[in-house]
């Protein structure tokens, strides 16, 4: 089995797993991995709407498919986005590192990435409330957010 094929299973088993805590039907959409991650996506933001916590397997998944797509809109290693424990991307075009800590680095919750990737959460907010920790002068998200439309929303991250 190909690495495109682990990556959407474990997406649709996520995305399953969400739908059902939502009580909502199993996946009937493609089963493309792309498809697969915005559709994970949708139902951790829907739990978060719902007030309920996101199952921990969509969450990863979410976090994951939305930093992705961070990086290939805002391509360069400028600044370093952490999520712990999910992932971290380098984006963002300028000065590169390649050694130690870098210069811009955002790092967050999980659920607070989310949040701001889908624009339910305004970066400056977030910021202000110490959600984020924000350091180097490239390391202001508000341009790139958020990095996936969701019904209802209008662009919050600015």
């Amino acid at each position: 089995m190909g690495a495109r094929d682990k990556a959407a299973q474990r997406f649709r088993a996520a995305l399953d797993g969400q739908r059902a805590a939502l009580g909502e039907p199993p996946w009937a959409g493609s089963a493309d991995p792309l498809a697969l991650g915005r559709a994970c996506a949708l139902a951790v933001v829907s739990a978060l709407r719902a007030g309920l916590a996101p199952q921990p397997a969509a969450l990863r998944e979410a976090t994951r498919y939305l930093l992705d797509l961070l990086a290939s809109a805002a391509p360069g290693r400028a600044v370093e986005v952490r999520v712990p424990p999910y992932a971290a991307v380098q984006c963002i075009g300028g000065p590169r590192h390649t050694r130690g800590t870098p210069a811009n680095v955002v790092e967050t919750d999980p659920v607070t990435w989310v949040r701001l990737a889908a624009g339910l959460m305004p970066w400056a907010d977030a910021v202000s409330a110490g959600m984020v920790q924000a350091s180097g002068v490239r390391a202001d998200l508000t341009a790139y957010l958020p990095v996936v439309k969701v019904r209802g929303e209008t662009g919050a991250g600015t």
